[in-house]
């Protein structure tokens, strides 16, 4: 008997140990996934680095100069509208800096944002490999354009942040004055961590639905409970589209609210189809 309770000890004991080992390969196989994302990242950021006198000029600090796409293109549905108002000729932009190695130390800091913001496909992709062996067929099959959805979402959203949310943000913000003795003298980290602000956390919204997939697929969100809440959640995104525009005018806040809108419907339907897939496989597992 004593030998039996040793053997079935031994047993659970290699049993215990391969669980360990298994759950420190995954550890050791997810790091090098984020080691190979933090090298790619890097490279990325020495190449903004040695090239940042025309991203600087042509990227960052182009919402603040008059002849912006954006601007452009407002004067141009001004003119269609005709309501030249809405040219824009100047913008009181005047940027310093008031610390020793603030120029240094923005160069660097900008980069590494512009590597993680460029380097982000790569690391959903990244995640992905690492996540797609513990997934069954159907689900990888289910989830196989993640990578792509969500790289996708997230560059619609910096692109509307960059050429829509900022420009307007930065017109309305540089002329804003309180009295006529106050002058506006903008620190240049303020400036570019304003612009940074409002491009990411715009590209992070966008990514809706799929956070909406991934809350129906755990069964946390259904359509039904989108389409009930539908009157909250238009008030939630008019709260959201006032916050992240300061500007007055409803015209912003209408153009900022409109995609909002749009993904939250986009949403509905994501979690639509997801109900749909579950319906069919439980019938298959009935069968």
């Amino acid at each position: 008997m004593s030998d039996n309770r040793i053997v079935r000890a031994i047993k659970e004991k290699s049993k215990s140990m391969e669980a360990e080992m298994s759950f420190f390969d995954h550890i050791e196989e997810l790091r090098w996934h984020l080691v190979r994302s933090a090298f790619a990242i890097i490279i990325i950021t020495i190449g903004v680095f040695a090239f940042y006198d025309e991203i600087f000029d042509g990227v960052i600090m182009g919402p603040s100069k008059p002849t912006f796409w954006t601007y452009r293109m407002m004067c141009e549905l001004g003119a269609w509208l005709n309501r030249p108002g809405m040219c824009v000729d100047k913008i009181n932009v005047k940027l310093i800096n008031t610390e020793m190695a603030g120029q240094f130390t923005l160069q660097i800091n900008s980069s590494l944002l512009i590597g993680v913001t460029l380097g982000f496909p790569y690391l959903l992709w990244e995640l992905w490999r690492f996540i797609k062996p513990a997934l069954h067929e159907k689900e990888r099959k289910a989830a196989s354009g993640f990578v792509f959805y969500a790289t996708f979402l997230f560059a619609l959203g910096v692109m509307f942040g960059y050429f829509v949310i900022s420009p307007m943000s930065i017109k309305f913000l540089s002329g804003y004055t309180v009295s006529d003795t106050i002058q506006n003298l903008f620190t240049i980290d303020s400036y570019i961590s304003s612009v940074a602000t409002l491009t990411l956390a715009t590209g992070a919204v966008f990514e809706l639905p799929i956070l909406i997939y991934i809350l129906a697929n755990l069964g946390i969100l259904t359509a039904k409970i989108m389409r009930s809440t539908r009157r909250y959640a238009i008030v939630i995104i008019l709260i959201i589209a006032a916050i992240v525009t300061p500007t007055p005018d409803m015209l912003t806040m209408t153009v900022v609210s409109i995609p909002l809108f749009v993904l939250y419907e986009v949403g509905i339907l994501v979690a639509a189809v997801v109900e749909k897939r579950k319906l069919k496989r439980a019938q298959e597992l009935d069968l």
